[in-house]
């Protein structure tokens, strides 16, 4: 329950309306609790003595009750309407804003999918958590303990018989609710597993059809399905025995207050309407705990998913401002790597980069090559801090980029992924997401200089054309040079293109380096490349091999110095191509 009570917080703003639907919820409990006890009354005085006037107005009272019960109801479920969905949206922001403080590493160990499952359905969960708490988890212990009170005050022998039945009843709910949020938790693990499956899936259906690979994956979501089907079967099957096991207890209960009853009254120890109201408060008691069981799945549901909620809340954000963190000012662009070594996973002892000693100065264009999986990119993440270091330091005009307040570093810096992230919206839109405020001549002169601004004035609206989802009715080309643009548009001091030009054709590649070349002054660029021919100009190449730098220095120094880059040279552009690139810089 402690994972409920740390989301209460965001029930805080919304307190007036709790507290007005929980005095609603009283005043119904006390309407409700007055029927039996007019019911004794019309049998007693009214109906046993022959007394209509009795009947009427006690019938008339009854019917007034029952109005204001509707109407005390209504209020009541309005209110707490109000306060579950505000919970549900305030929780959602601060789920949303929390996931985006998480660093590349946090993100690492959670799942697009369990991150979607928390946002939607626990946040659900929660919300009806609150929601049905205010309508009817506090109503039935309510009617409960009032329900009791009242039997006792009517017969305290017959209630004395009872009480052991009540607390067997009692304790039989609390067997099975302790034992639903276990299951309940492994059900949205399930979940969590069957959406990952099906995120994958709906992002990679082309690929899939592609590589012809439909009924493989058809068979992975079937099993995933079906597990998470046989999961919720063992949870529903559990669940369901407890309503024919209330059942019996109620049945028991009202056949003890019949025969226990009937001979009191005909000792003339009780009367008839006592036996008919004691029989009603009766069931008012079992009644709340039949209730109480129904809505035991939504509390195990609710613990279950405020504990998976919270596990977001309390993740500590991997990369962190320190305590005495400065804003970084205006940079030079100066980068120094100082005997780095990183590893991903602590665990594992493997070293993605290690004893990587680099200067990039002010202004330098640095190309970065290496075969897949040399730390490429790895290398140009501990730039802007998307890890942190495991050894060593990365610093930026001399300072260590830990000793910095991490947005003010991103601030300085724009980064162009592998993967070509556009977002739903308008060309414009999409290059001025970094700078919202741009002028229309800024947009287009950096869409001019990543080569974008040809193709997006073909579009059918131009740079008003929508973006459809992940950008599908763009080529990759057209895709990265508007990624390209939209980096260059913040006019970073230093600009990181991880493999950016990957799908774009060599002349157009060309112009763009050109273009970079034009801006080379304005900022300092780290270039991740797999085609030799991106780095050709570079003012600086260095090659990675299994996270160590094996050579370094320019096109024409490397292919005096490094064998490594001779044959990478000579694997994508040839030996003849090679003497003409040569004779060509000498």
């Amino acid at each position: 329950m402690q994972d409920i009570y740390a989301l209460m917080r965001f029930a805080k703003p919304y307190w007036k309306s709790a507290v007005t639907a929980f005095v609603l919820l009283t005043a119904l409990v006390f309407l409700d609790l007055a029927i039996p006890r007019l019911i004794e009354y019309i049998i007693d005085v009214g109906i046993a003595k022959h007394n209509q006037d009795v009947v009427v107005q006690t019938g008339l009272i009854m019917v007034g009750i029952s109005l204001a019960s509707v109407l005390v109801a209504v209020g009541n479920n309005l209110t707490s309407i109000q306060v579950g969905e505000g919970v549900a949206r305030d929780l959602r922001e601060a789920l949303f804003a929390k996931i985006q403080s998480l660093s590349f590493a946090d993100l690492d160990r959670m799942r697009t999918g369990q991150l979607l499952v928390r946002l939607t359905s626990d946040t659900a969960a929660v919300q009806r958590y609150f929601q049905i708490n205010l309508r009817i988890g506090t109503r039935a212990p309510m009617m409960m303990i009032g329900s009791l009170i009242l039997m006792f005050t009517t017969s305290q022998a017959l209630a004395l018989q009872l009480l052991p039945l009540l607390l067997v009843t009692g304790v039989i709910i609390v067997f099975f609710v302790s034992r639903m949020e276990p299951l309940y938790r492994t059900m949205q693990q399930k979940l969590d597993i069957l959406n990952t499956v099906l995120q994958e899936n709906v992002a990679g259906a082309r690929l899939i059809k592609a590589f012809v690979r439909a009924d493989s994956q058809a068979q992975r979501f079937l099993t995933t399905n079906e597990d998470f089907a046989d999961t919720s079967i063992s949870v529903m099957q559990f669940m369901a025995l407890m309503m024919p096991i209330l059942t019996i207890c109620i049945n028991i209960g009202m056949v003890l207050v019949i025969w226990s009853g009937g001979l009191s009254v005909s000792r003339g120890e009780m009367t008839v309407g006592q036996i008919i109201a004691f029989t009603n408060y009766l069931l008012t008691t079992m009644t709340p705990l039949v209730m109480m069981t129904m809505l035991s799945n939504t509390w195990a549901s609710g613990v279950a998913s405020a504990r998976r909620v919270n596990e977001v809340f309390d993740t500590q954000p991997t990369i962190a401002d320190r305590t005495n963190a400065q804003p970084l000012a205006h940079i030079a662009g100066r980068i120094e790597f100082s005997q780095v070594r990183f590893v991903y996973n602590l665990e594992n002892a493997e070293a993605v980069l290690d004893g990587i000693d680099l200067t990039i100065e002010p202004g330098q264009t640095v190309a970065i090559l290496g075969a897949t999986g040399a730390g490429k990119t790895s290398l140009v993440h501990l730039v802007p801090r998307f890890y942190d270091v495991t050894a060593g330091s990365v610093r930026i005009d001399g300072v260590d980029v830990r000793d910095v307040a991490h947005i003010s570093l991103l601030q300085q810096i724009a980064i162009v992924p592998q993967e070509t992230i556009l977002f739903s919206g308008t060309v414009r839109e999409n290059i001025s997401y970094g700078a919202p405020n741009a002028s229309e001549e800024a947009i287009v002169a950096a869409a001019h200089a990543a080569q974008a601004h040809d193709f997006v004035t073909k579009l059918p609206n131009g740079y008003d054309t929508h973006i459809e989802e992940r950008g599908v009715n763009l080529s990759g080309g057209q895709k990265q040079r508007i990624a390209i643009a939209r980096a260059l548009l913040t006019q970073p001091r230093i600009l990181i293109l991880d493999d950016s030009t990957s799908a774009v054709d060599v002349e157009t590649e060309t112009h763009i380096q050109a273009a970079l070349a034009a801006m080379a002054h304005q900022q300092t660029t780290l270039i991740v490349a797999q085609r030799i021919s991106t780095v050709l100009n570079a003012d600086k190449i260095i090659v990675l091999d299994q996270g160590r730098i094996v050579a370094e220095g320019t096109h024409r120094e490397l292919m005096q110095q490094s064998e490594i880059y001779q044959e990478i040279y000579a694997s994508q552009l040839g030996d003849g191509v090679k003497e003409n690139g040569l004779a060509g810089r000498e």
